[in-house]
């Protein structure tokens, strides 16, 4: 047990960075429910996985401008991975829920909890000011935290 919580301070030392280094301004949604502990360890906590958990949440995403438009690296918690079920994807909304981005996992990270992942570049109108990033999970589609960020302009 003691282990576990040794490999995840790395993980979660980079969500915490990513967190207060975003090119954007990351929060959590205010009409997400509020997590129920602020322990940066109690994040992601593989060691009492709730059966019912039905969705992954979004921890943190980064929204960085380029050349070829936007990317975004997801920083996702979803404890119950295994090769049976796992979260599979997520997307990136505007504020009305038009679809920017969708990014597809194609594998489980049941060993990786939390992971980052970033996506290809995708556009962003320019009369959008924040977006959402929304987890999926392969049994029970999208849902879980998500986390709006401000669009870098």
């Amino acid at each position: 047990m003691r282990r576990r919580g040794f490999l995840l301070a790395p993980a979660v030392a980079v969500m915490l960075g990513l967190m207060t280094s975003c090119t954007g301004t990351a929060t959590v949604d205010q009409s997400a429910p509020p997590a129920e502990s602020s322990s940066p360890d109690a994040a992601c906590d593989v060691s009492d996985v709730d059966p019912q958990q039905q969705y992954p949440d979004v921890l943190a995403a980064e929204l960085a401008p380029g050349s070829d438009g936007f990317t975004v690296s997801v920083t996702i918690c979803s404890p119950y991975d295994t090769p049976e079920r796992y979260a599979d994807g997520w997307r990136v909304l505007t504020p009305d829920g038009e679809v920017l981005a969708e990014h597809q996992l194609t594998h489980d990270h049941a060993s990786e909890q939390p992971f980052t992942r970033t996506s290809s570049p995708f556009s962003i109108p320019d009369d959008i000011d924040q977006v959402t990033v929304e987890a999926r999970d392969q049994a029970n589609g999208y849902g879980g935290e998500t986390v709006t960020i401000d669009v870098p302009r």
